[in-house]
């Protein structure tokens, strides 16, 4: 997979390095022979037909712009750097963005494609084609084919997901919003049936959600022909909101767990957890509709506003 740099006109340190790294056709030659191999300064040495010091020197400045990277790799006679392409674009954005117009990154991520999970019967999960495996056998949720599931339900436990750190290291997210669709979970459906659904993020409790009941006494709009009537066929809307001072879900304060709690992290994934605590008061259980089952056309959307 093609590796890139993308720069912008904020980033004025590297970008100077990367253009000092680029003046020269030395350098550039020397790029040039990295396309398809790797070599030691002194192999780059001979085939640019340049003295070994002046090839360190453009190496020097080749690694300190991130463009190459090098390796100490064991020699004939002790240790060697060994040199290989590090990038093969460089994007330069000379636009910048206004600092008062917030800017939003959103990753969608199927309800099928979860990485841990505990369910309870009345459980199981369907494609938007077929069931993936058997109803109320918990062991089924780990089947591959669970990646393509459109719903999933269960009576109780969690589902977990790890979601991206969209944003570069350079970028502070303001705010981080969860979407989803989803009720409770009844024998076939019970439009009063309670359930307090809780939702965390890296850990950190964000708050529950009460879903009224377990929507069944109309179709779904977006529901496959073969879903049958009298089961659950729709959800409603959550949306969590994690700001710099507290977390709202649809728009109601439940909890002060603020992005600092969250201890986000590029190099980390965002682990997100949906599900019923066992000492809630009303463990109704949950379904999740993606983007082919119930009102809305969405997957789990995670967005990073900034």
């Amino acid at each position: 997979m093609a590796k890139k740099m993308e720069l912008m006109a904020d980033d004025e340190v590297k970008l100077c390095l990367v253009g000092k790294a680029l003046s020269s056709a030395t350098r550039i030659g020397i790029l040039r022979l990295l396309y398809y191999n790797s070599y030691n300064v002194k192999e780059i040495a001979q085939k640019m037909d340049i003295p070994a010091s002046s090839a360190a020197l453009h190496i020097r400045v080749l690694e300190e712009a991130d463009l190459i990277q090098i390796k100490q790799q064991p020699g004939s006679r002790g240790s060697m750097k060994v040199c290989s392409r590090k990038n093969d674009y460089v994007n330069i954005r000379l636009s910048g963005n206004d600092p008062d117009v917030n800017q939003v990154a959103t990753v969608s991520m199927p309800v099928g494609a979860y990485t841990d999970c505990q369910v309870i019967p009345t459980c199981g999960l369907a494609s938007s084609q077929a069931l993936i495996g058997f109803e109320d056998r918990p062991g089924d949720f780990f089947m591959p084919e669970r990646i393509l599931a459109q719903i999933l339900w269960s009576s109780g436990g969690y589902v977990e997901y790890k979601f991206p750190f969209l944003l570069q290291h350079n970028i502070v997210p303001r705010r981080l919003i969860l979407s989803f669709e989803a009720c409770s979970e009844a024998p076939n459906y019970k439009e009063d049936w309670i359930s307090d659904i809780t939702i965390w993020i890296n850990d950190q409790e964000c708050g529950t959600w009460r879903s009224p009941g377990d929507f069944g006494s109309r179709r779904g709009k977006l529901n496959p022909q073969w879903w049958d009537n009298g089961v659950s066929q729709y959800g409603k809307l959550v949306t969590v909101e994690v700001t710099e001072t507290e977390t709202l879900i649809n728009s109601k304060k439940t909890s002060e767990v603020c992005l600092e709690h969250l201890a986000l992290n590029p190099e980390h994934p965002i682990t997100i957890r949906i599900g019923n605590r066992e000492d809630a008061e009303f463990v109704g259980g949950f379904n999740l509709f993606g983007a082919a089952f119930g009102d809305y056309s969405q997957d789990i959307l995670l967005s990073f506003v900034y």
